[in-house]
């Protein structure tokens, strides 16, 4: 990237993309499914270090592949169809959503130790800075914001 001040040509560093990394896959609910969505997700994380030139350690890629896979799974029990993972990021942070064809709002239980089964959104929400769902015409899409900064 160069700006030009005063009719001179600097050169600015490195050129970044404007904007974020986009990509969506669509699953059937089929076996196989979930470790597919994980594949996509690590794959575009490899893209997001290749095009973004983004610096994403062990611990913030292992994070975004368990929310996908937490987001996924959900989708994949509680909805009656088809589901979309559509994956967003920068440098910066990666935006998972899921959507799917039910209209039942996820439900958080409180932190249960000894409960087997049902931590998937308190796992998303310890993880994501973020999470927010939304109604949308054919069902819901479930969002959570994952920081790659390594914190």
């Amino acid at each position: 990237m160069n700006d030009q001040v005063g009719g001179a040509v600097i050169p600015a560093g490195f050129d970044v993309p404007v904007e974020p990394l986009r990509r969506a896959a669509h699953y059937t609910g089929e076996p196989g499914c979930i470790a597919e969505a994980r594949s996509f997700a690590a794959h575009f994380v490899r893209s997001l270090r290749t095009e973004w030139c983004a610096t994403i350690d062990e611990r913030s890629e292992n994070e975004v592949l368990l929310v996908v896979s937490e987001l996924v799974t959900n989708a994949d029990r509680h909805s009656n169809g088809p589901y979309i993972l559509e994956l967003e990021g920068t440098d910066a942070a990666v935006t998972v959503c899921v959507y799917d064809s039910s209209g039942a709002l996820p439900r958080r239980f409180p932190r249960d130790p000894e409960r087997v089964g049902r931590h998937g959104l308190e796992i998303v929400h310890a993880l994501a800075s973020r999470f927010f769902v939304e109604r949308v015409p054919v069902g819901k899409r479930v969002s959570a914001v994952v920081s790659l900064d390594g914190k």
